[in-house]
């Protein structure tokens, strides 16, 4: 795709979705909606852009294409195994030293098909069964929301970072997977677009990973001012493996070890 396609792409998107793609790196946007085009077996982008004037599905499956979405039940276990062991019981020391924060407040930013939200359930239930939280579980996709509200259905693949245990417990014994609707009372999922809503505050842990990596710099450091000022004093921002924040001082945070961010 040249770069005058590409100008005219973004500025039907826009249009279209309110999605603008100048706030993603341009190479991997390019591939990524090149792709799309093979997929659909469309000649040219006018093409395809009329057809989704009078098909309303297909308008609403590019729609959610354009949300990039890898996701599974403790992705990257042993970061998990920090937020259990470290990082959650110093949130809930630092709440109950607060006369206003008894119960944690979590918010799971671009929770996609619901794995992350379910996990952090998961571990809230099965660690902390003491502790009040509430989950505010987040995402621009509208198709991912509507499976993680219904609970899945999930993949083999999905589950496979869940123990025996877990899976007996708070999955469905046989395929298609369901999460149970225990995990879901604390969860309340919204459609939100990150880079243009405003974020509520006060919360004591916000899981972002692997969703800022698809944005340019200025906007990460946009988002990451967002994320800061959303969290409570010695609030937590949990971000992917691969993440690291350039000059976390300068957003009011700072390092709390690997993929964690304290907000001074």
């Amino acid at each position: 795709m040249d770069a005058s396609d590409y100008t005219q792409v973004k500025a039907s998107i826009k249009r279209s979705f309110n999605i603008d793609l100048d706030h993603y790196k341009d190479e991997q946007m390019k591939r990524r909606l090149d792709s799309w085009l093979v997929r659909v077996h469309a000649d040219t982008w006018k093409d395809y852009f009329q057809l989704l004037t009078t098909d309303t599905t297909e308008l609403e499956r590019f729609r959610n294409y354009l949300t990039i979405n890898v996701t599974e039940f403790f992705r990257d276990p042993a970061r998990w195994d920090l937020v259990r062991q470290d990082i959650m019981p110093y949130l809930i020391k630092n709440a109950r030293e607060n006369p206003l924060s008894r119960e944690l407040k979590i918010w799971s930013a671009g929770c996609s098909i619901g794995t992350e939200p379910y996990t952090l359930a998961i571990l809230m239930e099965e660690a902390f069964p003491n502790q009040k939280y509430s989950i505010l579980a987040t995402d621009l996709d509208r198709g991912a929301l509507v499976k993680a509200r219904a609970r899945g259905p999930y993949t083999q693949e999905d589950i496979r970072n869940l123990t025996p245990a877990q899976r007996k417990k708070y999955i469905s014994a046989a395929a298609p997977y369901h999460a149970s609707e225990s995990l879901q009372k604390n969860i309340h999922f919204q459609e939100q677009n990150l880079i243009t809503d405003r974020f509520d505050a006060g919360f004591d842990l916000i899981v972002c990973r692997n969703v800022v990596i698809y944005f340019t710099t200025e906007t990460k450091d946009v988002l990451y001012a967002k994320f800061s000022a959303a969290l409570r004093p010695g609030g937590v921002l949990f971000v992917g493996g691969t993440e690291i924040l350039s000059g976390a001082a300068k957003f009011g945070l700072q390092n709390f070890g690997i993929s964690f961010y304290k907000k001074l």
